[in-house]
């Protein structure tokens, strides 16, 4: 008999779960609409639906032993207690504690963007790196700190919030409260934003015309295929989210002194403006000590990287007994 272990992927719209060999081979792969309209009770027997979809794909020659789910929100890795997801409705849910009755195995629990961090340190672009930040760059800035080759939790669980960094003390509202978020200047939604923004002074026509004359449909794919067409406003507006992400990059590598940045997310596709910007901006800014030693890499796990982080982490429990 062989060991497998589940890796569930938790986001506010799907649930991507797999089941996999320890060394993160996956063997099946299913995903599932959330259903947070319908609230706890729903998500948790969606959660569980797909652990036994995928499980009863194992094979005779296979035991699931463990599993493992990042879950979006701050929580308690330990407990796995949930303290609140906005975009489940979830206030202090003890996730950990319900999947475990409902299935029968031992589950660990940790932030998703915490878990994507975990994946990539193992799987991906980090593989063989014992200090690396992971940055996920999409509708909003998330984060996931590997310090001595494990996730650094901090002192409520609450570490990695880069994207809730002060770039520009005067900058835009963030859903957070504060003004100027890294996440209200580099995000994807910080680049529509900007896109509209330009387009409702009388700009942007470029930018519009793709939406067939719709602002509200400008996204930061609009953007940035208007920027790969050689349009001046949307590569100004890729560099002037690039030029945020650096300022909050520079920030972290002065402050951890990583080997390793990796950084990943849709938005992070928007093309060379974006990523050039960012690494100028980083060299302006972060010291050359440290920068010295620290190496910027695009993501390589994609829309893996949760799934596989889980899997590390079901999988690390096989190894040391425990999903602490």
């Amino acid at each position: 008999m062989r060991d497998a272990v589940i890796g569930v992927d938790l986001g506010g719209t799907k649930i991507y779960t797999a089941l996999a060999l320890p060394a993160g081979e996956l063997l099946a792969e299913v995903v599932a609409p959330t259903g947070a309209d319908g609230g706890l009770e729903q998500v948790l027997a969606k959660i569980v639906a797909t652990v036994r979809d995928v499980t009863s794909q194992a094979g005779p020659d296979l035991t699931v032993r463990a599993l493992g789910i990042g879950a979006p929100g701050p929580l308690d890795a330990e407990t796995g207690l949930v303290y609140f997801a906005p975009n489940l409705g979830w206030h202090n849910v003890p996730l950990k504690d319900l999947l475990q009755k409902a299935l029968g195995l031992p589950v660990g629990v940790d932030n998703d963007a915490n878990l994507a961090a975990l994946g990539e340190q193992v799987f991906g672009a980090g593989r063989g790196v014992r200090s690396m930040v992971y940055i996920t760059v999409s509708t909003g800035v998330g984060g996931g700190l590997i310090l001595d080759g494990r996730i650094y939790h901090g002192a409520g669980g609450g570490a990695g919030e880069i994207g809730h960094t002060t770039i520009d003390p005067g900058g835009p509202v963030c859903g957070c409260g504060n003004r100027g978020c890294l996440e209200v200047l580099a995000s994807g939604t910080a680049m529509a934003r900007r896109a509209r923004e330009i387009i409702a002074a009388g700009g942007g026509l470029n930018m519009l015309g793709a939406t067939g004359g719709l602002p509200g449909k400008v996204t930061a794919k609009t953007v940035a295929d208007a920027a790969a067409a050689g349009d001046p406003e949307a590569l100004a507006i890729l560099a002037e989210a690039g030029r945020a992400l650096g300022i909050g990059v520079a920030n972290v590598i002065n402050l951890l002194n990583p080997e390793l940045v990796v950084l990943g997310g849709g938005a992070m596709k928007a093309g060379p403006p974006l990523w050039q910007a960012m690494e100028e901006e980083v060299r302006r800014r972060a010291l050359q000590a440290s920068l010295a030693r620290a190496r910027l890499v695009p993501a390589q796990l994609g829309s893996r990287a949760g799934v596989l982080g889980a899997v590390a982490l079901a999988a690390r429990a096989l190894d040391n007994g425990t999903l602490l």
